[in-house]
């Protein structure tokens, strides 16, 4: 039977973000929903300000091709993603700028091309980081990945998460494990042996 691998990150690198633990928790759906998932915290593998000039000079960075890696091994993906400005964050953006570069031997856009993606948020605020997904679903789009209707924004996350880093709420939970299931259901009908 098939099983798709996913592969779950968050556009924040501290250490106690919301969105992480969002993250977190979506991937625990996504396995619970039948997936291989991988969580990668980008706080792991740092990458510079993307710049062409850096890039001509000294190559893909070593992190950028290990992430780059992880990505083409999935089949899908769950971002969680800041809200900054009403966008996504700086790092979420410069990890996708690194992602998106082609090199020797790769398809233009490998990394994303025809892979599925659920995105999902995290803010103190009101809104939960609704209108950096609005531009994040929009990103992902012309990258050429396949964005499942659902999605997830957090309200009030400052208060939202028992001490495990498991939601407080159940309707909240079950939102997110929506989500993690719409995922992984799209992607095995996507890649699906005729």
């Amino acid at each position: 039977m098939y099983k798709p691998t996913i592969l779950v990150w968050s556009g924040s690198a501290r250490e106690a973000s919301f969105n992480k633990k969002l993250a977190r928790q979506a991937a625990a759906f996504a396995e619970e929903a039948g997936a291989s998932v991988t969580f990668v915290d980008l706080r792991d593998i740092p990458l510079p300000v993307f710049d062409q000039d850096l890039e001509a000079r000294e190559g893909e960075p070593e992190n950028a091709t290990k992430f780059k890696a992880l990505m083409k091994k999935a089949d899908g993906m769950i971002i969680a993603s800041p809200e900054h400005n009403s966008s996504y964050s700086a790092l979420l953006k410069n990890t996708i700028d690194w992602a998106s570069r082609q090199q020797e031997n790769e398809k233009p856009l490998e990394c994303f091309t025809g892979k599925t993606a659920a995105i999902i948020s995290a803010s103190p605020g009101g809104l939960g980081g609704l209108r950096g997904l609005v531009t994040l679903r929009m990103l992902l789009s012309n990258l050429g990945m396949v964005v499942v209707p659902e999605q997830f924004a957090l309200s009030g996350a400052g208060d939202a998460f028992n001490e495990d880093g498991t939601l407080k709420d159940d309707k909240k939970s079950e939102a997110v494990r929506g989500v993690a299931r719409a995922l992984v259901s799209a992607t095995s009908k996507l890649n699906a042996k005729s």
